[in-house]
């Protein structure tokens, strides 16, 4: 049987013209640690990894966007198991939406949220 698991990281995709305040309230206001990070990416334009409690909250500046969004990711010990029983239950992967690397894969819930699905081999 196919189980999944909360993962720990969160990704807030931000417009450009509010990631600054964004950071800034993260990370000046609430003082989380946060620490920017390098990245190499198409519609990425930044990125900062905060430390949300036991999450990681990622703030990503996005190219190209009006409204900010929640990411999820998601975790399980079967990645193609996993796949063929979301799609047996009317939930395909979108893979197009972002760059990613070989053996995740994206999902969306009804509501949208897009959530990435990765292998874990310490989750059931």
């Amino acid at each position: 049987m196919v189980q999944f698991e909360g993962g720990v990281n969160i990704a807030m995709k931000i417009p450009e013209d509010r990631y600054e305040a964004t950071l800034h309230f993260y990370r000046d206001v609430l003082l989380l640690p946060a620490e920017e990070r390098p990245i190499e990416h198409p519609t990425v334009l930044r990125t900062c990894k905060v430390q949300f409690g036991t999450n990681t909250l990622w703030l990503d500046c996005v190219r190209d966007i009006t409204a900010t969004a929640l990411w999820l990711e998601l975790k399980t010990g079967q990645l193609d198991g996993a796949t063929q029983y979301l799609e047996a239950n009317g939930t395909s992967t979108c893979d197009e939406l972002e760059q990613i690397p070989e053996g995740m894969h994206w999902i969306t819930d009804p509501a949208g949220t897009v959530i990435l699905l990765t292998e874990d081999r310490n989750c059931p």
